[in-house]
């Protein structure tokens, strides 16, 4: 469907956006988009996202070109944006279509695809402060009449912004297209990446408060390392035997093998006036996942009315190995402002500790009715079930087994007001694991899903003649069977916990004159706990009413581009993040930031491109998440410039 005809909040970063803006993080890219904010870390492996008052893997969901991966605790793969081709924001409950996992929405990475045509090349190298070195090339177009294919290659390098701040990866991604005939086409896709992210975890709070001296310092040990290794093989297939039905189907197989081996936690010690260190820790993670997802999609009439319906399923089956050394080990304390880093010291074994392994399927069907001209329905239903086992590896015996099902579904309207001006609501329930299942611990599996349901509103309208459009939404989520301690016995947990958010947000997208693009949006939202208990030195404490941790009340972006010259451009944008809580009792605030990016290039030739751009040229300090604990907060990227060369031919 279109954007228009889609009762939901949808919004589309072109290639041509990503260009203009930079961004080199795929996570930069995806949160210039209206009301999501980052908290990645390397826990996470710097991925995870909030949206709509909710946060992480679990609530809201990343595909690479339509496919998840499932159940870890961050997804590490794409990570460039120079593979990309677009970025699709869903917000809201997105069950319907991709199952558990995505109560604040899901975000679907499409790479770069063969086309038809002449085959275009292009080459990009760019330099920067902070040893910042980068190199990428791509191709594609026709091989012949049948086949056609697409190649993108980049590396990058850099000295990161805090001490012992290095960082690279390198990916690589193609495709093979086979166009058997007029109604049938094969394509052969492969990427993998490989990255070693830097090896920070944050900075303590001194005395509960940060120290601006400490900005730039690393806590970690000198040998300590990351590293995350990515492959992801697809073989689609599409057939269109009749001018109303298409048929797809895709068989693909993921593997992702990760590691860490850090000093992770850091306090400040009162007494001593230094840092001390401890949770050495050593994991391992290696994961597996193979599928296939088919569906049909038929076009037809429904009681003399135009009706698109489509159907399908999704099987997989996934395994996740983890090995780690129970996170026991320490490499002493160090001194705040001067600190030796010293090396990795645990005396807990590196060993295999257990296997979780699911075997999931899935049923999806979703319709759409034009009730009239101008007045069409959309309705969703999806039913999942997941079979889950873990492994004790120390102990060789079975640690548990058991299902989880559930069944999501949306119920929407659009209604024309006008030709460019739509109006729409929709209804929808989806479902949250209570933790990644391939990581789910036997004390978390013994619990159901999470449920959510929302209630959206909204507006979309073009104007101008086409040269303008702007969105309006307002929601409302409700998510239950949170996971909270039991007032009787603190000890235990019981699933009666709820979460709420309620919100509006705006995106206008506005081409001001000839030589004037401006693109922006506003997230205004309220989350709160409705039902929520923390133990706090043996006791149960109530946290309703609070704001959960890392999610902002308002956030904005905006952008320009404006043609100076027909060969110059100059552009820039603000990007905003209100305050967040770093804890549940809403006691210790990361403060409001809003940085602002600068762009100017100038169009060399028809083929050639040079671009110096300014990220965070005014040097704002901020703080991008907490880490695991509330006191040891990760710093935001400082001020840095790149140059950047791009050649086509």
């Amino acid at each position: 469907m279109s954007l228009r005809d889609t009762p939901a909040s949808v919004e589309v970063t072109t290639r041509a956006q990503l260009e203009q803006r930079g961004d080199r993080s795929l996570v930069d890219a995806i949160t210039r988009s209206a009301g999501i904010t980052q908290l990645g870390h390397p826990g996470n492996s710097g991925s995870s996202l909030s949206v709509r008052g909710f946060t992480d893997t679990t609530s809201v969901m990343r595909l690479y070109d339509g496919t998840r991966q499932y159940g870890g605790v961050g997804v590490s793969f794409p990570f460039d944006t120079w593979h990309v081709e677009r970025i699709e924001v869903l917000r809201g409950p997105a069950s319907v279509v991709h199952g558990d996992g995505a109560i604040g929405g899901v975000v679907n990475i499409i790479p770069k695809k063969p086309t038809r045509g002449p085959v275009q090349s292009e080459v990009q190298a760019t330099v920067g402060t902070l040893g910042q070195r980068a190199l990428a090339f791509g191709s594609g177009g026709a091989l012949s009449e049948q086949w056609s294919y697409r190649l993108d290659v980049s590396g990058n390098r850099s000295e990161g912004w805090v001490d012992r701040g290095d960082s690279s990866n390198r990916t690589f991604s193609g495709a093979l297209r086979w166009d058997v005939a007029p109604d049938l086409s094969l394509q052969l896709m492969h990427s993998q990446g490989r990255q070693s992210p830097m090896r920070y975890f944050g900075t303590p709070l001194i005395d509960g408060v940060q120290d601006p001296a400490l900005r730039k310092r690393n806590y970690n040990v000198r040998d300590s390392d990351i590293r995350y290794r990515d492959r992801w093989t697809e073989l689609s297939a599409q057939w269109a035997p009749g001018n109303d039905v298409i048929v797809r189907s895709k068989l693909y197989h993921i593997g992702s093998d990760r590691y860490w081996r850090n000093a992770e936690a850091y306090a400040y010690n009162a007494a001593t006036g230094l840092i001390d260190r401890s949770d050495n820790t050593e994991i391992g993670h290696d994961q597996t996942q193979t599928g296939n997802t088919t569906d049909v999609s038929v076009s037809g009439t429904l009681f003399g009315r135009a009706n698109q319906l489509s159907l399908g399923f999704d099987i997989n089956r996934a395994q996740f190995r983890h090995t780690n050394n129970t996170y026991v080990g320490s490499s002493g304390a160090v001194d705040r402002y001067r600190p030796e880093p010293g090396h990795y010291a645990s005396a807990m074994p590196f060993i295999p500790r257990y296997r979780n392994e699911v075997r999931q399927h899935a049923l999806f069907a979703e319709d759409r009715l034009e009730l009239t001209d101008r007045w069409s329905v959309v309705g969703g239903l999806r039913y999942d079930h997941a079979d889950l086992s873990r492994q004790d590896l120390v102990a060789g015996a079975q640690a548990f087994d058991r299902s989880y099902s559930h069944t999501g579904w949306r119920l929407g309207t659009v209604y024309q007001l006008r030709p460019e001006l739509s109006l729409y609501a929709q209804v929808a329930q989806a479902a949250d694991p209570v933790g990644g299942l391939l990581m789910l611990s036997p004390a978390n599996a013994a619990f159901d899903s999470s449920r959510g349901r929302q209630l959206e509103v909204g507006l979309k309208q073009s104007f101008w003649q086409g040269r303008g459009d702007w969105t309006l939404a307002a929601y409302s989520i409700t998510k239950n069977n949170l996971l909270t301690r039991d007032p009787a016995n603190p000890a235990l947990r019981v699933q009666v916990g709820e979460r709420s958010s309620k919100g509006v947000e705006g995106t206008l997208s506005l081409q001001a004159t000839r030589t004037l693009q401006i693109d922006a949006n506003v997230a205004l939202l309220r989350a709160r706990y409705d039902d929520f208990g923390e133990t706090v030195g043996g006791v149960v404490v109530s946290r309703n009413g609070k704001v959960p941790t890392d999610v902002p009340q308002h956030v904005a972006n905006v952008w320009a581009g404006w043609k100076l010259q027909p060969d110059w451009t100059l552009s820039g944008g603000l990007r905003h993040v209100g305050k967040r809580f770093a804890d549940n009792a809403n006691t210790l605030k990361l403060p409001a930031y809003t940085t602002a990016d600068l762009a100017l290039q100038w169009q060399a030739s028809p083929d050639t491109t040079l671009t110096l751009r300014g990220f965070n040229v005014f040097d704002k300090r901020y703080y991008a998440t907490a880490y695991y604990t509330t006191s040891q907060w990760l710093v935001g990227e400082g001020r840095r410039y790149a140059l950047t060369l791009n050649h086509r031919f």
